[in-house]
């Protein structure tokens, strides 16, 4: 006789990701950190760009070397503090309360788990992302053109920096998803996130001026690279900036999913 068998069952990454999108959507900081985002770019956006419009109908403000388009995409650095904040929370959370082990304990392939999280978040901050940079555009852009003074789509490097502001706010999402993953604990992976994204560019302004270079091949100088029309000297192009930045979250995110493999929950 041929001992019978219980047949395993697949789990399948639709079905991880299903559960991650659930996860992501049921918990309220979730819906606050997105709507506080929006508002805030959206906000910024507004009274800065009519500032400026008001300026320049004034006589007050010149228009030589004007960015209209960087200047209506300045609410995305307060956005970014909300990503990556969100993608700390995402998974360190769940190491916080304990609830990654009856996670890990109903799909063990610790790397489906991993990646679906990140999936999920990251589409979701890329669609998120996008709508915030493309509608502080279209609001700023509609108050610096009482001055004759905004930007069209149409015009060289537009459309790539506002697709470029949602593109960035995902990287740093997935940044901060990484260094949660790494970290495992919410407050040292906040700290190693602020400290990731920000310190840098502090360090190398304190030390001489021959090492000041050194600041554009740092995180939040080499990814903001994607959303500016216009670059200071010595400023790595867009592409070739962001593709550095997501350099840095790969990075963290591939460290975190080898440990993930080696440690104990």
């Amino acid at each position: 006789m041929t001992a019978a068998t219980t047949p395993r069952t697949t789990v399948g990454f639709a079905n991880l990701a299903r559960s991650e999108w659930t996860k992501l959507t049921s918990v309220r900081s979730t819906y606050w950190t997105a709507v506080l985002a929006t508002l805030a770019t959206v906000a910024l956006a507004t009274v800065i760009c009519a500032r400026m419009a008001s300026l320049i109908n004034s006589g007050r403000q010149s228009t030589d070397g004007f960015d209209p388009t960087t200047l209506s995409l300045n609410g995305l650095y307060i956005a970014q503090i909300a990503a990556g904040a969100l993608g700390v929370l995402l998974i360190s959370s769940e190491y916080g309360t304990g609830m990654i082990r009856a996670t890990l304990s109903a799909v063990p392939q610790r790397l489906a788990v991993l990646a679906s999280k990140a999936v999920v978040f990251g589409v979701s901050t890329l669609v998120l992302g996008e709508l915030m940079s493309f509608t502080a555009f279209g609001i700023g852009q509609g108050l610096l053109s009482r001055a004759h003074a905004g930007a069209s789509l149409a015009d060289p490097g537009v459309l790539r920096a506002v697709a470029g502001g949602g593109l960035y706010l995902t990287v740093v999402g997935l940044l901060g998803f990484g260094l949660g993953a790494l970290v495992r604990h919410s407050a040292g992976a906040l700290s190693a996130f602020f400290g990731v994204l920000f310190a840098p560019s502090v360090i190398i302004d304190l030390l001489p001026s021959s090492w000041h270079n050194a600041i554009n091949y740092m995180p939040a100088n080499a990814g903001s690279q994607i959303f500016a029309v216009q670059h200071t000297s010595g400023a790595l192009t867009p592409w070739g900036g962001f593709g550095l930045f997501c350099t840095y979250a790969a990075a963290a995110t591939a460290t975190a999913a080898i440990l993930m493999t080696r440690r104990d929950t």
